[in-house]
């Protein structure tokens, strides 16, 4: 259960350009887990900041934002986004300004790459990417060049390719997808590294934690669930499927069974299998969700991993958190809204490989 002391005096700070905002009247910042940036929306009041009336937000180019919420009063304030202005909206009748934009992943996301990086791990790509925008890297070494997850004779034409027609964002996801790491940007730091859900914080909630309790299951994905990934090896000359299978509350009954075929190029068996593995999880997971609506903390994180308690059903268990909205309003106070998912428990089974 999260300590509801905390929850007393809310106050908010927002900075420009390192200076605080001092009319700043209300904020929202959206944190996700889905390998995208946290978008943030805020709102000011026109007068309190003689720095900030509408000339400077008619003539500024790049506007630096950095959103902190305290819950103590102001005594110590916890920076939530650290990111840039997309849009600015000026309206000089009501004397309000509203703000909105994204944290500091937009600056990968939109800068295109056109370089070969065949011959260095994805922990060294992430390490030069994070460098170039002035991000400290949380990089967990790998040892893997990247051309070899190609597995083809063609390996730096094709990474070339590839890079050629994405961006910096876009390549750190497939290098982290490939090493079964995570990626994201917290505040002014990259973190490149293996998944830390599996073994993060762990936070106890009841109905009677919460203002509003939404409880979702798919049906669909309740059932018997196979994914079969169909690749050729043009190096081995062989064709070949694997397939990962979670059984559901219908186990047996093959009518039920739902399932998912993926075709890639010039993967080996064990590279089929980790995908066959990688896609029957994220399908698993979107069969129980749940949504909640509580008053505002700044301990969760897309990170955590909640256990839900006290509905008296098979609800009560783990979900991983996808989205957290947190509101801070001058009117409503500091409020927060999750979104969690997760897969009732299942038995997890792996074929071995049929050769075609």
């Amino acid at each position: 259960m999260l300590p509801s002391d905390s929850w007393i005096s809310p106050r908010l700070c927002v900075l420009i350009n390192g200076q605080a905002l001092v009319g700043a009247v209300q904020a929202e910042v959206t944190s996700n887990n889905h390998y995208g940036a946290d978008h943030f929306s805020a709102v000011a009041a026109i007068g309190p900041d003689s720095w900030a009336d509408v000339s400077f937000w008619a003539a500024q180019q790049d506007i630096a934002v950095d959103i902190q919420f305290s819950v103590d009063g102001g005594a110590n304030f916890v920076s939530l986004l650290q990111g840039a202005v997309d849009n600015v909206v000026v309206d000089p009748v009501t004397g309000l300004v509203h703000l909105d934009g994204r944290d500091l992943t937009a600056q990968l996301i939109e800068t295109r790459t056109q370089e070969t990086f065949a011959n260095r791990t994805a922990s060294e790509i992430a390490t030069l990417l994070a460098g170039r925008h002035n991000l400290s890297a949380r990089v967990a070494p790998t040892s893997t060049p990247v051309g070899r997850y190609y597995q083809s004779e063609h390996d730096r034409i094709t990474l070339d390719q590839f890079c050629r027609a994405t961006t910096e964002w876009d390549l750190l996801v497939f290098l982290a997808r490939q090493e079964g790491f995570d990626v994201f940007v917290q505040g002014a730091a990259l973190y490149f590294q293996p998944s830390s859900q599996q073994e993060g914080s762990v936070v106890q909630l009841c109905p009677t934690d919460l203002t509003e309790l939404r409880l979702e299951r798919s049906l669909t994905l309740a059932r018997d669930i196979e994914v079969a990934v169909k690749s050729w090896n043009s190096r081995l000359g062989s064709v070949f499927v694997q397939r990962a299978r979670a059984s559901g509350s219908s186990a047996g009954n093959t009518s039920t069974v739902q399932n998912y075929a993926y075709v890639r190029p010039n993967l080996t068996p064990d590279a089929a299998l980790k995908l066959a593995q990688q896609k029957l999880t994220e399908l698993t997971r979107h069969e129980r969700i749940v949504e909640l609506g509580m008053a505002g903390e700044l301990t969760l994180t897309p990170r955590s991993m909640i256990m839900l308690q006290g509905t008296g059903s098979d609800f009560d268990q783990l979900y991983y958190v996808d989205v957290i909205v947190r509101r801070l309003h001058y009117q409503g106070g500091f409020t927060q809204h999750i979104r969690a998912r997760n897969t009732s428990p299942r038995t997890i089974t792996m074929p071995s490989a049929q050769a075609m």
